[in-house]
């Protein structure tokens, strides 16, 4: 956990993170929303630079390491898109929900294990604010076979 007192930003510096720009949608929908006091994430894949980190299904394809280190890919993405929407993730009062989905091999029920790369994240960076609920749920396709996709809910001020 980090100190009540450090800002966010420096978190992310401690961590060696830096907010990528925001991922654009890849249909007719926004990558966030806010509705009164919370913002809520279109589903983020784990996307660097253009490209995803992994491809493929965990269990197979995808190692649950790698599917970890994806996980950890799309919660920064999701802060890019509460950036956007927000302005500061100082704003970021707590990390309500992360609504995972797992691509994955038949048979590979480490769900939890893989979004954990996500919550580890917001534990990290928002300290008690970041302990949030969560969905872990299994999948047989995904877009752009990617191994991981999250939707991230916040309340902010």
């Amino acid at each position: 956990m980090i100190h009540p007192t450090e800002s966010v930003a420096a978190a992310l510096v401690k961590a060696g993170i830096t907010i990528p720009a925001v991922p654009k949608p890849a249909g007719a929908y926004v990558g966030a929303i806010r509705t009164g006091n919370l913002v809520v994430t279109s589903g983020q894949l784990p996307w660097v630079d253009g490209k995803l980190l992994h491809i493929g299904r965990i269990g197979a394809e995808v190692s649950e390491a790698e599917g970890k280190a994806c996980a950890r890919v799309c919660a920064i993405n999701a802060l890019a898109q509460f950036q956007a929407a927000i302005g500061d993730l100082e704003a970021i009062r707590r990390i309500v929900r992360v609504e995972g989905f797992v691509h994955c091999a038949p048979g590979y029920r480490g769900h939890p294990r893989v979004l954990d790369g996500a919550s580890h994240l917001f534990n990290e960076l928002f300290g008690d604010r970041g302990i949030h609920t969560r969905v872990a749920l299994g999948i047989t396709e995904m877009p752009f076979d990617a191994p991981v996709q999250l939707v991230i809910w916040a309340e902010v001020a």
